[in-house]
């Protein structure tokens, strides 16, 4: 019976704290981790004590004592649950100073908050009414002054008795404007060759950086208009454009590749370039003319090139 008394004692003590851990804060929530942690602990030894203790409590006391010394229990067995039990109340002491310093915390932090919303509050109508009455200020008074007054009633500058037409000295006769000359732009291509120049404007686009490579490919052509490789640098030079989804840009860029330069070895890349660009610019029979008079045009193109146009013909439905 003394068994049985603890264990309801423990019990009752255990489901105050169990409730108490729904209203705390999140920032101990960890904590409370642990210690719900332990309780489940301790009421799992409840439950072992209680199947030991009570697996026989049908029988009457007096047959549970004949069944204890039948099985051999004696009262070091007896002593030694007792024992467990009170250690188990300790530590249920313990957990429930825990929570109560918790829930000091929680209180002294709410009544904190509470302060702060109330002096933001005062705060806020301090400000509303000072606004208010500095409006009210403003509509009345004039600066400088405590009564309104006419602004118009005594100018401080003269008003009679002024010239009727008025000499300008300061001013000479219109001269002729001389414009200034632009600023000239810092050259991007390196002092070497032209071939290297080539390489190094290319060398732009293989690392993505399109608008320095749009600017440096122009200096090389407008430096190189007639070198050989100044075809294939318009060529990129409208892919820089391309890339961008500037196609109306693109396709001038593709227009002058194609017109200026029909004999580089770009030029078949520069016209079928040029159809596709009209077709996404919304020009789709004059594009698929271009892109289907290709192979008529350039028979001897590399094979990628002339297999890249009968792709986009049947892309585009040129055909159709």
């Amino acid at each position: 019976m003394h068994i049985r008394s603890n264990l309801l004692k423990i019990v009752a003590l255990a489901f105050p704290l169990l409730f108490s851990s729904i209203i705390l804060a999140e920032e101990d929530e960890i904590y409370l981790k642990s210690i719900s942690d332990q309780i489940q602990v301790l009421t799992k030894d409840l439950k072992t004590l209680e199947k030991a203790v009570y697996q026989k409590s049908d029988i009457s006391s007096s047959n549970v004592s004949k069944s204890f010394k039948s099985d051999g229990l004696n009262e070091d067995i007896l002593t030694k649950h007792l024992l467990k039990l009170n250690e188990i109340e300790d530590q249920f002491r313990e957990l429930t100073n825990k929570f109560e310093e918790v829930n000091f915390k929680l209180d002294k932090l709410s009544t904190r908050v509470t302060k702060i919303q109330s002096d933001n509050q005062l705060r806020f109508s301090d400000l509303e009414s000072g606004t208010i009455s500095g409006e009210k200020d403003k509509k009345n008074n004039l600066p400088g002054t405590s009564k309104p007054q006419d602004l118009g009633a005594n100018p401080g500058y003269q008003t009679s008795n002024l010239p009727k037409q008025q000499t300008i000295n300061s001013i000479e006769s219109a001269k002729t404007v001389i414009a200034e000359e632009p600023e000239k732009k810092e050259s991007l291509l390196p002092n070497k060759s032209p071939e290297q120049q080539y390489e190094f404007a290319v060398s732009f686009m293989k690392i993505g950086d399109y608008e320095t490579a749009e600017a440096a490919l122009k200096e090389f052509i407008d430096k190189n208009k007639d070198h050989d490789l100044a075809g294939s640098a318009q060529y990129w030079y409208g892919e820089t454009f391309r890339i961008r989804q500037l196609y109306s840009d693109a396709a001038t860029a593709y227009l002058d590749g194609y017109q200026n330069y029909p004999k580089s070895k770009k030029a078949p890349d520069n016209l079928l370039k040029l159809g596709i660009t009209m077709v996404q610019l919304g020009e789709k029979d004059q594009g698929c003319k271009m892109i289907s008079g290709l192979k008529k045009e350039y028979p001897k193109a590399s094979k990628s090139v002339l297999q890249k146009a009968q792709y986009e013909q049947k892309k585009f439905k040129c055909n159709s």
